[in-house]
């Protein structure tokens, strides 16, 4: 399309704000001022405006469920080194197709701190997202606090319920600190709740069967009991990846 400047007729941008076609009216003066220059027929001018207001709305959606889901950092793929991973590049490719995903299979990456689990569930949470799938992101502490919140005024269920409308529910960190009473009911309820209908993916630096030393083993029971029925198993392994790169000045960048 031919750069050309131009303005937008006053009634057809009052209409285009009416219809709440945002996108298309961004570059409805340049479409209608490109279309006079080459003659475009009617349709092409139609479809221009509306395929750009269709883009846009998918941008603004992957945004907006970006920015519901909570990750911590951001990072994707496009910066993740598979080959850095102790993981198998059998299971990491495996894993990024979302067949599991798509299947409410759940999935389970346990091992020692710094070795990349909380970077791999972001990086394939990330892909969830852009296959148009919500995903929502938690720490075992986050987990907590929501359920003393909702506790108080007996919304807890209601809580839990929006949580598991995502398609895949991330809870990352899980034996890294002591996990209190709060924390351990709400990991068993949004376990129970998302079982063969959604997706729950854990970094633990503890195998599951070892939750019985976070919590009441009951509880830890019942949640390892529905976690793993269908679920993948990942364990990492060697050192952390964070304190080899500080140790080869590879942390930060150079002061200049």
């Amino acid at each position: 399309m031919n750069t050309v400047t131009a303005e937008l007729p006053t009634d057809l941008e009052t209409l285009l704000r009416q219809l709440r076609l945002p996108h298309a009216r961004s570059i409805a003066a340049e479409v209608l001022a490109t279309a006079r220059a080459q003659r475009w027929d009617p349709a092409e001018v139609v479809k221009a405006l509306l395929s750009e207001e269709s883009a846009g709305r998918a941008r603004s959606m992957l945004t907006a469920r970006r920015k519901a889901a909570g990750f911590p950092t951001g990072k994707t793929f496009e910066v993740w080194d598979e080959n850095a991973s102790s993981i198998p590049l059998p299971t990491q490719h495996a894993l990024q197709t979302l067949e599991w995903v798509h299947r409410r299979e759940n999935l389970v990456v346990c091992g020692p701190a710094g070795t990349g689990k909380t970077f791999f569930l972001e990086a394939l949470g990330q892909n969830v997202i852009q296959a148009g799938m919500p995903v929502a992101w938690f720490t075992l502490e986050q987990i907590g606090v929501l359920v003393r919140a909702h506790r108080s005024d007996d919304s807890l269920g209601k809580a839990i319920a929006k949580i598991v409308r995502a398609e895949l529910v991330v809870i990352d960190d899980v034996g890294l600190l002591p996990v209190g009473t709060d924390a351990a009911e709400g990991l068993y309820r949004i376990v129970e709740a998302a079982y063969e209908r959604k997706s729950v993916a854990i970094s633990s630096n503890l195998h599951p069967s070892g939750f019985d030393e976070l919590m009441p083993k009951t509880l830890a029971t019942a949640t390892v009991d529905r976690l793993l029925h269908h679920a993948h198993l990942c364990q990492t392994s060697g050192d952390s990846v964070r304190l080899a790169q500080a140790l080869h000045g590879q942390g930060v960048k150079p002061l200049t």
